[in-house]
């Protein structure tokens, strides 16, 4: 059997993890966490129904209301229950508050402190900010995650604190940037610190600790002395796991500096590892029926897809990578995987489509200006925001067609939130909420 067909047939025992492992009494909401109810940033129909593809803000054309923001955060709204949340901070990291807007006009509903911290590390870049996790919502709860800084569920109606953890620290260095998600009845954090690199499983209804697994990477990365160079700026990493079911069982798939790895995500128990010479990953991966795409990050950033299947165990570096694709990727916007096809967007403006199976690449397309948000897919479309404050909408296939280019003043890093026809888009310093 060749290489394609047994991926082919792969297809039939690798499948995604949903929504569906969120377990809900109540309605479930419609965007509740960066990448969408899918976890991989496509929109579902019913959201995506009537989702404009042109707007202005100068004529107003298909802007429902634009409020502004104080302080600073490139944490994405998530959006349930007539809500939108969000976090913030101020530039100085002292205090770290959540937004909550009600989704039809616009009001602010609250916009609260939650953490106040006397001696923040300093950010060392103008990238980052101190609210640059996104959270996670429930009907039921809202996660917010500052990493370093604390850990709270709120209670969706008041945004007051159910439990807090502020006893799980990490230095940084470059501020915090891994969001939190949510498997079953647990809250998993990501650290990929100068100090120290490690996951966690929390009890989502009571803040405990359920497990702690630390990274087992070699980061090769030792002085003379026997001390990391860099202070250890070469094993940090911003990256969020995606949730993948192997065989029947859920593995939580993250990218880390120098290596990713798949775990048990009841366990945390390690399963399987991958190395790459990237560190400062912060790209989610792909997921494609029997294929993981990670990317490696940093500046030179590797595509990288991994077979996945029962025999995926220990190390794969030699055994289960179907395509290496060593430069010409996205570094901060998450690829997107729609119908067999790999989408991204580099920092510096080029819209890039692959074939997921085979990596080869299909087209690509120079669509102008600086990328950190991750693209959004509605309707065949994708939704690309970039930092000059322009999305271009371009149809997704395996011909490259410009559908628009749209405009608002600001530009954003903030990756977009999508529900009940509406796209809410965070720029530098407000948000505007676009629907018909």
């Amino acid at each position: 059997m060749s290489r394609l067909a047994f991926v082919f047939c792969l297809m039939f025992t690798v499948s995604l993890a949903t929504a569906s492992e969120t377990s809900t009494t109540q309605k479930s909401p419609a965007w509740p966490e960066r990448g969408g109810p899918l976890m991989n940033g496509i929109v579902p129909a019913g959201s995506a129904k009537n989702l404009p593809v042109k707007w202005d803000e100068e004529s107003g054309l298909n802007v429902a209301w634009k409020i502004a923001l104080e302080d600073d955060g490139y944490a994405s709204p998530v959006i349930g229950n007539g809500k939108v949340w969000f976090t913030s901070a101020t530039t100085d990291g002292k205090k770290q508050f959540i937004y909550v807007i009600d989704e039809g006009t616009g009001k602010v509903l609250h916009h609260k402190v939650i953490f106040e911290n006397e001696d923040p590390e300093p950010l060392g870049n103008n990238v980052n900010t101190y609210a640059s996790p996104t959270c996670v919502l429930e009907s039921d709860a809202v996660y917010v995650h500052f990493g370093t800084y604390g850990t709270a569920r709120l209670d969706p109606e008041t945004a007051e604190i159910v439990w807090e953890r502020r006893d799980i620290r990490g230095k940084h260095f470059r501020g915090p940037g891994s969001s939190p998600i949510i498997f079953e009845d647990s809250l998993i954090l990501t650290y990929d610190c100068i100090d120290a690199q490690f996951l966690m499983s929390l009890n989502k209804k009571t803040g405990e600790t359920n497990w702690r697994i630390d990274r087992s990477t070699d980061y090769d990365d030792l002085d003379e002395n026997g001390k990391p160079k860099r202070n250890g700026d070469l094993r940090k990493a911003f990256g969020t796991p995606a949730l993948v079911k192997v065989e029947g069982k859920t593995q939580l798939i993250s990218v880390g500096s120098r290596a990713a790895f798949g775990y048990d995500a009841k366990t945390g128990n390690e399963l399987w590892t991958i190395t790459h010479d990237g560190y400062n990953a912060a790209a989610r991966p792909a997921l494609h029926e029997g294929i993981v795409v990670i990317n490696s990050g940093g500046r030179g950033a590797s595509m990288i897809a991994v077979r996945l299947d029962k025999t995926t165990s220990g190390n794969v570096d030699e055994t289960h990578v179907l395509w290496n694709r060593p430069r010409g990727n996205s570094r901060l916007a998450t690829p997107l995987l729609y119908e067999g096809l790999v989408y991204m967007v580099t920092d510096n403006g080029v819209a890039i489509c692959l074939d997921a199976v085979t990596g080869e690449e299909v087209w690509t397309n120079r669509i102008g200006g600086t990328f950190v948000a991750s693209p959004v897919l509605a309707n065949g479309l994708l939704y690309l925001c970039n930092e000059e404050g322009e999305t271009s909408v371009v149809k997704a296939g395996r011909e490259f067609e410009l559908v628009s280019k749209n405009h608002l003043e600001e530009g954003m890093r903030a990756s977009p939130g999508v529900a009940n026809g509406a796209l809410f888009l965070r720029t530098f310093h407000h948000l505007y909420k676009i629907s018909k």
